[in-house]
């Protein structure tokens, strides 16, 4: 994964705000909070389930 330095993280807001506008900005912000969220207790709990090979290597 590569490193993202302020400049990156600069331009990556100003995309932001340009999408979704500087009210959606809070609504979004909280939505990606609790999708983080659920996927780290989804992944501490072990709901994810790994892939499972058959007899012919197909993964299912």
């Amino acid at each position: 994964m590569p490193n993202l330095g302020p400049m990156e993280l600069v331009i990556i807001l100003v995309v932001v705000i340009m999408i979704f506008g500087v009210g959606k900005l809070p609504e979004v912000g909280g939505a990606l909070g609790k999708a983080i969220r659920e996927f780290r207790r989804a992944t501490s709990e072990g709901i994810i389930k790994e892939p499972v090979e058959d007899k012919e290597g197909r993964k299912e």
